[in-house]
């Protein structure tokens, strides 16, 4: 029997959407939101009040509905108000946030049962107590970690076979054992994968997330098949629930340049491209932690570089010393609020990106076809870095002075790396293949394209489930 068009049988589908309370966790969900709405489908989204501008602002062109719960107050070490983990004092505090969102469980479930004809569900990995909501109501639950398929089965295969205890060293390498082209650090992993601590309150935090993941209908992947295909196959003949790719989300926005006025981000673009000159741009995501020696290492190495650079970063980055800033004026650009990346990353004189690897990031970079110098800080961004330079060869890495994925990185080695990504052959072999690989994606997520499939498939075999009676 042929599939049908799941917008011809929109009338009747319904989805929630209950991203975690991150604004790398939440646009690709918004984003889904798009695709979902593109096929006629009623989209609800849970939030909370602090988050509910953000998300009705991006989707303001849409008939998406939002529906903002109340958050949790009067938490030990969260202020009031602090609704997301980018205003978190520190990251420190990011388990305890996370685990205050199962307060909210009977509001949500009290919403659930309010909305008509619920499909399916959607909501984050981090918001694993969903999944126990879902159940009550017979309502199937689709998770969203926002990792790739490529960290998502490396960290399960190197966590069944106890590759890291077996080690001397954190630095000491060891073969993967199901893709043993594959050589890795136990820095390459961050706890409770690197300090499997039973007692720790990450490990026990991970655990009920991995058994919710596991209870649940599918695990959706911002990715494409054919980036990662062996990583899909394998992950999807090994483990539960289903690895469904439906990426990448971004390709749901068009990207439009923006009418008058532009920020000045632009305009300073602009006037670079008109003089025929490349820029690196440079961000490190809203959440790693930079220490004051290590800022320092990057000023002297982008001012010793020569490279006109864009550098986006976070408030409290924001004392550069030494005249810096005056010194760079005629190439260097500081920007200290938040931008639109993605208009950025499209801009034309941008041909490269100085990243964390965070994955939102990594996949941005490839749809706008700019290849990737590496610097991961944090999360599963050591692998997506492993990824990138070793798996699909769009990026290259900077150098640590001892040698080590978490060392220090000092000027010399990041000018030297910089140098390297805008004007050495390595730079010109991962830029050629950054442009085959950018092509790639926007074939999936076009009509007949694997990720346009996928998605379709997964509406049309819910909806289905739905109509049969119980």
């Amino acid at each position: 029997m042929a599939s049908v068009d799941p917008w011809r049988l929109s009338n009747n589908i319904h989805v929630v959407l209950f991203p975690f309370m991150s604004k790398g966790h939440t646009i690709p969900i918004l984003h889904l939101a798009r695709l979902l709405l593109h096929r006629r489908i009623t989209v609800t989204i849970i939030t909370t009040p602090a988050n509910l501008p953000f998300i009705s602002a991006f989707l303001s062109d849409t008939s998406a509905s939002v529906l903002p719960l109340p958050f949790p107050d009067n938490l030990p070490d969260i202020p009031s108000g602090i609704e997301s983990t980018d205003k978190l004092p520190s990251m420190s505090l990011f388990v305890r946030f996370a685990n205050a969102t199962k307060l909210m469980q009977p509001h949500f479930e009290q919403a659930l049962n309010s909305l008509p004809n619920i499909t399916f569900l959607v909501s984050d990995g981090f918001l694993g107590w969903t999944v126990d909501s879902a159940s009550k109501l017979g309502i199937p639950r689709l998770v969203y970690y926002g990792m790739n398929n490529y960290a998502i089965t490396i960290s399960a295969d190197v966590a069944q076979n106890r590759l890291l205890s077996k080690l001397n060293s954190d630095d000491e390498p060891f073969t993967v054992t199901s893709f043993p082209w594959i050589q890795l650090t136990r820095n390459d992993f961050e706890p409770p994968l690197s300090d499997p601590d039973p007692n720790g309150p990450k490990f026990g935090f991970i655990m009920e997330q991995a058994k919710s993941t596991t209870e649940s209908y599918g695990l959706l992947v911002n990715s494409f098949y054919d980036l990662e295909p062996q990583f899909v196959d394998y992950g999807n003949s090994h483990w539960q629930p289903k690895l469904l790719c439906i990426g990448p989300l971004c390709l749901a926005q068009e990207l439009k340049r923006k009418s008058e006025p532009k920020p000045k981000w632009i305009d300073w673009l602009d006037r670079k491209q008109e003089q025929g000159s490349s820029v690196l741009y440079v961000a490190f995501g809203s959440q790693a932690e930079i220490s004051e020696a290590q800022l320092h290492e990057i000023e002297v190495g982008l001012e010793k570089s020569m490279v006109n650079f864009l550098w986006v970063m976070k408030k409290k980055e924001e004392e550069l010393g030494n005249g810096f800033e005056e010194r760079v004026r005629e190439r260097g650009l500081i920007v200290r609020e938040w931008v639109d990346q993605r208009e950025i990353l499209g801009h034309e004189s941008v041909k490269g990106f100085l990243s964390h690897c965070g994955w939102n990031s990594v996949v941005e970079s490839i749809c706008a076809k700019v290849p990737i110098l590496t610097w991961p800080m944090m999360a599963e961004q050591h692998l997506n870095a492993r990824m990138v330079v070793e798996e699909i060869k769009v990026g290259v890495r900077v150098e640590t002075c001892d040698g080590s994925v978490r060392g220090f990185v000092k000027w010399e080695g990041l000018e030297k790396m910089v140098k390297e990504l805008m004007e050495g052959e390595k730079g010109k072999m991962v830029r050629k293949k950054v442009v085959e690989v950018g092509h790639a994606a926007k074939r999936a997520m076009e009509e007949g394209g694997s990720s346009w499939k996928e998605l379709n498939e997964l509406i049309n075999e819910l909806h289905a489930m739905r109509l049969v009676p119980h």
